[in-house]
């Protein structure tokens, strides 16, 4: 496959003549198959290659992003977002370097197509053997972080397959430069140009038609708020890979380092507030003798904390909390906080009130920390470390599609493997089947 042969398929405006979102989704998701089945004949260096690029058009096209950013962000301001979700969409140059950076770690990372899982051989003779695959053609609806539109895209051709990119409303402006530079860098390296398509309307009813295009997309990957996980996983008629909140926490054990457990919690919170790895619910064992301390350094950082009424008396400046506080994603600087007596109340409470998302114990005793890696069922479980390391990069994977809080096909972090599927492959010797 040529170049030109890469970059000249029909743009979306020519496929659907009258706006219709279902044949708008149709057009593209038929484009974005035929793209696929070429894509899927590049070697892994190849797609490497092509990644390489399109980091380097990312670079390039700073000033082009940065502007188009400037738009969304004084828009996004203007209609009221929080701080939260603003430092979601906010670009700057560092970032941009990230976003490039992300592109390549993907581009290093070994090929998961054709990967060999196992192999077993039957009394009969017959040799069997499951390989990794492409899954095909993916559907990407997300909100507000304009790198999705890159760490997707990466994601999606390292592991050999298409993908359909519909990004949130506030971002529309940033998504659609950083789409257009890494389409350029992709096709230049002999990636099909709608291998990697930005739906090209904000109109919700194109997500509707792609939870309905079962047969025509293969997986639809939600990854923002409540409210839009909830709709996909309602409505799609398409395998959807997801998780609803990241409702994390932290249990600080009667045996926690108190320099440790006081660091690990602040970070754990005060980081960065709006990733789906933030701590949203302390607890504190009622024997840990630092609580007082502990809580004090959330609050002189500027959290709001609510507490239940032992929390409350380690510090005058803890309100009240109420029942929805221990099931809710705050996403800023606000921290539920609970009295715990001991590991086995700690997990009972993370039972009640996860999200299965990432769950941390700080503690230097090792039988209770393996106690907590056990019983606690959560797609991430974490001993002495900051519920903010949850992300695909800080595992080594890359960048991430999203953390997947389900019990099939992926959990935790989805990265190349996630986005794979297996095959199996027999080799016989003229066998037939008595």
């Amino acid at each position: 496959m040529t170049k030109t042969e890469a970059t000249t398929a029909p743009r979306p405006e020519d496929r659907s003549a009258d706006n219709d979102p279902a044949e708008l989704i149709g057009n593209l998701a038929r484009a974005g198959r035929a793209a696929q089945s070429r894509l899927a004949r590049l070697s892994g260096p190849e797609k490497a290659h092509a990644l390489q690029l399109a980091a380097s058009r990312l670079r390039e096209s700073e000033e082009e992003i940065l502007a188009a950013n400037v738009r969304d962000v004084d828009a996004a301001r203007e209609a009221g977002l929080s701080g939260a979700l603003l430092d979601r969409l906010t670009l700057d140059s560092a970032r941009i370097e990230g976003i490039a950076s992300a592109v390549e770690a993907v581009a290093v990372l070994p090929d998961p197509v054709g990967q060999k899982i196992d192999r077993t051989e039957r009394p009969n003779g017959l040799v069997l053997e499951r390989v990794r695959v492409p899954i095909g053609l993916l559907g990407i609806i997300y909100e507000s972080r304009p790198n999705v539109t890159a760490d997707a895209a990466a994601l999606c051709v390292r592991a050999g397959n298409a993908v359909l990119l519909r990004g949130g409303s506030e971002a529309v402006h940033s998504n659609r430069a950083i789409h257009a530079a890494m389409v350029s860098g992709l096709a230049e390296g002999g990636v099909p140009a709608d291998a990697v398509q930005l739906i090209p309307t904000q109109d919700r009813a194109a997500v509707g038609a792609m939870l309905a295009a079962a047969g025509l997309i293969d997986m639809i990957v939600p990854r923002g708020g409540k409210s839009l996980v909830a709709r996909v996983q309602a409505d799609a008629r398409v395998p959807v890979l997801a998780h609803l909140d990241g409702i994390c926490h932290t249990y600080v054990h009667n045996a926690a380092d108190p320099a440790m457990a006081r660091k690990i919690a602040y970070n754990a919170k005060l980081r960065r507030t709006g990733i789906c790895g933030a701590m949203e619910t302390l607890l504190l064992d009622a024997q840990f003798p630092d609580s007082a301390a502990l809580v004090g350094d959330l609050l002189d950082g500027g959290c709001e904390v609510r507490g239940d009424a032992r929390a409350q008396s380690l510090d005058s400046r803890i309100t009240a909390a109420s029942p929805q506080d221990w099931d809710t994603e705050y996403l800023e600087a606000v921290l539920s906080v609970a009295v715990v007596d001991g590991l086995d109340n700690a997990v009972d409470h993370i039972a009640a009130h996860s999200s299965g998302h990432t769950d941390v114990i700080v503690t230097e005793d090792a039988a209770a920390a393996e106690e907590f890696l056990a019983v606690v069922d959560s797609a991430i479980v974490m001993v002495n470390a900051s519920s903010q390391f949850a992300d695909g990069g800080e595992f080594g994977l890359g960048a991430e599609i999203g953390i997947a809080t389900g019990r099939l096909h992926a959990r935790g972090p989805v990265a190349l493997e996630g986005l794979t599927t297996y095959k199996w492959l027999v080799r016989g010797g003229g066998q037939i089947r008595p």
